[in-house]
């Protein structure tokens, strides 16, 4: 007789795995669905059904050590996000970012590590070498741009700013450089319409946590980068 199978109401990731690798292949086929779904949802933000910042973080540095310099980090906040929420309300504001979350799915592909770091802030590791950048970063900006059709049927006109590093061009495959790279080449083209890859002159700008020193919300952020 098979024995009971008791869970906790909390899971973390390691019981999940452990739990789920116990489960018979006969006879438990639905509870092991249900586990791994459960496994799935620790590492995926809801709203978006983009990786969670520590499952991208993971994942993008997998891909950097693994294609080096055919790789592409990409940093991209959305436009006036606080005015829309605050004109539309904060349902607009939630379909705004889910229908980034699917655009940036799309655009990056299921190899890709794509991440939601917070509020209405994003990015995107993926292998894409030099000679495509340009367009595929073009392609990025096109859909990003897309009006949002909410359930009521109104449209909201979106955009969103994005920024890129690439090893090639900064001589490095660390995933902090490269962000605080591509963050700052994002600020540098902030409502300009555009992608803006980041230089090597770019990467000595002073950053804050990462972050580039003046932008919004750094100057009580602690101790430079």
């Amino acid at each position: 007789m098979n024995a009971a199978v008791r869970l906790p109401g909390r899971f973390s990731r390691h019981a999940l795995l452990i739990a789920t690798a116990a489960v018979p292949l006969t006879g438990w086929a639905a509870h092991a669905v249900t586990l791994h779904k459960r496994l799935a949802a620790t590492r995926k933000d809801p709203l978006t059904g983009l990786l969670r910042r520590d499952a991208y973080t993971a994942r993008a540095r997998r891909l950097l050590a693994r294609h080096g310099d055919n790789t592409t980090v990409i940093m991209i906040d959305a436009d006036r996000f606080k005015q829309i929420n605050d004109s539309l309300g904060h349902a607009a504001g939630d379909a705004v970012l889910a229908a980034f979350g699917t655009r940036l799915t799309a655009w990056a592909g299921p190899r890709a590590a794509a991440g939601r770091l917070g509020g209405d802030e994003f990015a995107v590791v993926l292998e894409l070498a030099a000679d495509r950048r340009e367009l595929r970063l073009e392609q990025l900006v096109r859909m990003l741009h897309t009006p949002v059709t909410l359930d009521d049927g109104r449209t909201i006109d979106v955009a969103a700013s994005v920024g890129a590093a690439a090893p090639d061009v900064l001589g490095t495959r660390d995933l902090t450089a490269l962000q605080r790279a591509a963050d700052t080449a994002l600020y540098d083209g902030k409502h300009s319409g555009r992608a803006v890859l980041a230089t090597k002159e770019t990467a000595t700008v002073p950053s804050i946590n990462g972050r580039r020193a003046g932008r919004p919300g750094t100057a009580a952020w602690g101790r430079a980068a």
